[in-house]
């Protein structure tokens, strides 16, 4: 039976590996490449990247793409922290390598193993200083928002300090794509910085006759804004280290299928915006959205908000 045209790819790959053509940290070819040397579609492109990434050949490194895999503790894009003596291993050693890894490959795919995998130490170690795994993720959380401390003191208003709030936020959620997918809405994470922030924007209306329930309300649409627009960084960070393909690159890709819809159906405006040649920035839409989020609050709070 013939094997399908992904398996082949992925085998031909193998080869170059096991013979040494390709070498641990050398790239291998991209989606885009694989689809011009082997004139297969990116979808099987994508498939065989895949079924590399899954047998652990090859590892994504960031700023470089997909490379091929070295030794055990440094797969998956990260470099090995190397081997920690057990009377050195400690709580922030431990969230430190859980923070490059899940910046790497997301918190779905970090496990207590591979976080001891790549420290070098037993797995059973690290449950001397953290509790489990939910313990952890909350360590994290709390270890990368000291990385952008709230305006002490505020800005002036309850505009200005919470579009502060809501900048540091997206800076955080931009720097490390996991963290919005580990913090949660209707179970909330449970860390200091996190709750600093509530009491942050619960702060700005002080002054103002806005009840302090309102005011909570405020702070969590606020916040669910931020973390929903910063929900899908993470998926494309994936998708780009399985794929090779930027967002721009793949939707190159697609321009003959969005034409197709474009022809035969009556959507003018669409038409138009994509031959003026629309160019989509998530920064930009991030920052649009927050100044009509914050007038819509000034609007509904009328003279109480003043």
């Amino acid at each position: 039976m013939e094997q399908p045209p992904y398996r082949r790819i992925a085998d031909d790959i193998r080869r170059r590996i096991s013979t040494g053509a390709l070498r641990p940290g050398d790239r291998v070819p991209s989606a885009r490449q694989i689809t011009r040397e082997w004139g297969v579609a990116v979808a099987t492109a994508t498939k065989a990247l895949a079924d590399l990434r899954a047998d652990g050949l090859t590892a994504a490194e960031p700023g470089r793409g997909t490379v091929v895999a070295g030794p055990a503790g440094a797969r998956r894009g990260t470099r090995p922290a190397g081997d920690v003596p057990e009377k050195e291993l400690n709580r922030r050693r431990i969230v430190r390598a859980a923070i490059t890894l899940a910046d790497a490959d997301g918190v779905a795919e970090l496990s207590m193993r591979r976080i001891a995998g790549h420290l070098g130490v037993a797995t059973m170690s690290l449950y001397r200083h953290v509790d489990n795994r939910d313990a952890l993720v909350n360590l994290m959380i709390e270890e990368v928002m000291g990385e952008e401390p709230l305006p002490d003191p505020p800005p002036h208003g309850w505009r200005a300090r919470l579009e502060a709030m809501a900048r540091a936020q997206w800076t955080l959620f931009r720097r490390h794509p996991w963290l919005a997918p580990a913090m949660t809405l209707l179970r909330p994470n449970i860390v200091p910085r996190a709750v600093a922030h509530s009491e942050y924007a619960l702060a700005a209306f002080e002054g103002t006759r806005v009840p302090l329930e309102q005011r909570m309300y405020v702070s969590i649409l606020l916040f669910a804004y931020v973390r929903g627009l910063a929900q899908d960084l993470e998926a494309e960070q994936a998708a780009r280290r399985d794929t090779g393909l930027t967002a721009e690159e793949w939707m190159e890709g697609n321009d003959e299928a969005l034409a197709a819809i474009l022809t035969t159906n009556a959507l003018p405006l669409m038409r138009r915006l994509t031959e003026d040649g629309f160019d989509f920035d998530l920064d930009r839409m991030f920052g649009l959205g927050l100044e009509l989020f914050l007038d819509g609050i000034a609007g509904r709070l009328g003279p109480r908000g003043r």
